[in-house]
């Protein structure tokens, strides 16, 4: 039902047009095409453009609940969705965990199968004439490329860089639940016309990696199965179709984890409630469900077990919060008491923190529960232990990360001008 405005690109497998009713945005509309070696092979296959929109759709929501920065806005249809209008950086950037494809003609001697760590970044420029040369972070920076009134400059550079070894790993987490192994990964950026800012752009679909479930290459249900193909007849593409809608009903997976967890922060007294009510509101932003309960481990210990053993008996994987002024009971109490993780986030005042902090800090032998003074750091911790098995958690607190990098960048590259 969207009105069109005119077409502003082109490629071999989208067309990207203008939305006059909403400013700012551009509608992506897929092909049912498939091409390789920069369209030297190129063939119809019925359907991919569903597929390919699917698979899309999911990947950026996955990495936008997440807190990457992306053009994408929402599913529109089957084939399409609808995305900020951006001017695009020239560039591919790829992320590798394993050597494979081209990497092994561009290094020989390396064998196949060779792993990266930290996963190994390359880009090259979009240029289908000259096979999309490799580049070097000099020439992109040398080319004084200019984008909605952005200048690729150093920090930019950086900045592309960093998010898409983040991107990379936030969905190599996400495949690891269904046994499948990303091998590595090819993305673009482009400068948002209305923000003025970097974001991961374009489309992630089944051109855009190499997928080896259980990590055989012989497994492969990307497009490299295409690639493969000495000849393509019906039948081949239909095997091809079939390994992008084996992709495309799993992708959706991606959204989802089979993991639970909560945090339950247990307040001394019901004075603690806006401290705890932080932690709350921290543990939200990882999507992790909290709650909180009144007790005092030195006043009621028998009603400090009872709580324990209540939130123990119902199976789902728990870190407990002690808040606790003055002399700290409670954290102690319930760490020499539960196989659960504790943690301390005790309140402390001006007048006597200095010497309360002690009771929170040094414990009895057998008993170990860390201390933070602060609510988003109580939050954080819980969500580093749940993220090892849910990788809906774990993204969020690698996005955080990438996003915390980037704007200590960006406040050195804004600081640096002003001082210039």
């Amino acid at each position: 039902d969207l009105k069109l405005g005119k077409k502003v690109n082109e490629g071999k497998t989208k067309e990207v047009y203008e939305l006059p009713d909403i400013p700012g945005c551009v509608l992506m509309q897929s092909k049912d095409q498939i091409t390789a070696g920069n369209a030297a092979r190129k063939d119809r296959m019925e359907g991919k453009a569903a597929i390919s929109n699917t698979t899309t759709s999911c990947v950026f929501q996955l990495l936008q609940e997440a807190g990457i920065k992306t053009a994408f806005v929402r599913k529109q249809s089957d084939t399409a969705f609808i995305a900020a209008h951006c001017e695009m950086i020239p560039i591919e950037w790829v992320c590798r965990r394993i050597a494979t494809g081209s990497f092994l003609k561009r290094n020989p001697g390396v064998k196949e199968g060779y792993k990266f760590y930290p996963p190994k970044i390359e880009m090259f420029y979009k240029d289908d004439a000259n096979n999309d040369p490799q580049w070097s972070e000099e020439q992109l920076i040398e080319a004084k490329f200019c984008f909605a009134g952005l200048t690729i400059g150093q920090t930019e550079v950086d900045i592309m860089a960093r998010s898409t070894q983040a991107i990379f790993e936030i969905l190599e987490k996400s495949w690891q639940p269904q046994n499948c192994t990303l091998v590595d990964l090819k993305i673009e950026f482009g400068v948002n016309i209305l923000t003025k800012e970097i974001v991961l752009a374009d489309v992630i679909d089944n051109d855009s990696w190499r997928l080896w479930p259980s990590g055989d290459r012989s497994q492969q249900k990307d497009k490299q199965s295409y690639r493969d193909l000495k000849e393509v007849t019906p039948e081949a593409l239909q095997m091809v179709k079939r390994n992008f809608e084996w992709v495309a009903e799993r992708v959706e997976l991606l959204l989802k984890t089979k993991s639970q967890g909560r945090v339950v922060v247990l307040m001394g007294s019901p004075s603690d409630l806006s401290h705890c009510e932080k932690i709350k509101k921290a543990c939200a932003t990882f999507g992790i469900p909290c709650e909180l309960r009144v007790t005092s481990a030195h006043k009621g210990p028998d009603e400090t077990l009872r709580i324990k053993a209540e939130y123990e008996g119902d199976g789902i994987p728990t870190v407990f919060v002690a808040v606790a002024g003055r002399s700290n009971g409670l954290g102690p109490v319930m760490s020499g008491n539960t196989a659960y993780p504790v943690v301390n986030c005790p309140p402390l005042s001006a007048d006597w923190g200095t010497q309360d902090v002690w009771s929170s800090l040094r414990l009895p032998s057998g008993l170990s529960c860390p201390t933070t003074l602060s609510p988003e750091g109580a939050a954080q911790f819980a969500a580093q232990i749940f993220g090892l098995n849910n990788h809906l958690v774990w993204a969020k607190l690698r996005a955080n990360m990438l996003n915390t990098w980037i704007s200590l960048k960006q406040a050195d590259k804004k600081l640096r001008e002003c001082t210039l």
